[in-house]
Parts: C-alpha cells; structure tokens; sequence
C-alpha cells in the first residue's frame, strides 16, 4: 500500500472510531474509552510529572509494537513524550486505565519508528500507577 494511502486508512479507522459509543474526544484529535475508572479526585500529572504507568502500544491492524507488561512500570517524564501521551496523560487520574487513540499528528507523524510505518494512527492501553 502506498504511503498516502495508508495515511488516509488511518485517518478514517480513527473517525470511525471517534463515533463508537464510549469513545470520547480530547484535544488534538485524539480520542480515548475508559476501560477502568481510577479515583477521580486522585493525582493527575502536569507537564513536569514524572508518570509510572503500565502501557501496550498497537497500530489500527493490531500489531503490537510496544509493551511494558510482564515487568516493571517505567517511570517517564511526561514533557518528553510523544505529544498525544502528553494530552491524554494530563486528563487521566491515578488508577485510571484508558485505550487513547492518537493519530499521527500527535504521534510520530510521517516518520517511521520500528514496527509502526509513518502516518500511523496509535492505539495505546495507558494504566496511570503513580505521579511525582
């Protein structure tokens, strides 16, 4: 498939996905579903935090490019990450575990990163352990 092609499957996986039930929108065109409700006046991180969380990263066709499952959780500083974990993170509380759907734009944009191809939409499972 062509790179523009692929681009625009994307796009489109992602609008269609915005109209499931129980996916709501975020900044930036990213959208997410809560698979688990943390304590909602619990912790929430700013750019500055250092995050724990536990994540798996796919592409739209569900290939795993990622994962921190089956071992410790990393500990991030949220200002150096892509910019739609950078969104999605603010609005998340301690013990809340959501499926984000970030397109490229807030991803890696058109460049290729090992295992994902350039213009990829993201879907990530992020589960929020900790803020510092």
């Amino acid at each position: 498939m062509a790179k523009q092609d692929s681009i625009i499957k994307n796009r489109e996986w992602l609008e269609a996905k915005a109209q499931e039930p129980g996916v709501k929108p975020l900044d930036g065109g990213i959208y997410y579903k809560v698979i688990k409700q943390g304590n909602k006046g619990g912790a929430s991180p700013n750019r500055g935090s250092v995050v724990s969380v536990h994540y798996t990263g796919k592409t739209i066709n569900g290939k795993q490019f990622d994962s921190s499952r089956g071992g410790v959780a990393p500990a991030f500083r949220l200002r150096e990450l892509i910019p739609g974990w950078i969104i999605a993170l603010q609005q998340m509380h301690v013990g809340d575990k959501w499926e984000v759907y970030i397109p490229a734009e807030k991803g890696y944009g058109k460049l290729s990163q090992p295992g994902i191809p350039g213009g990829s939409t993201l879907v990530f499972e992020i589960e929020l352990l900790g803020v510092s």
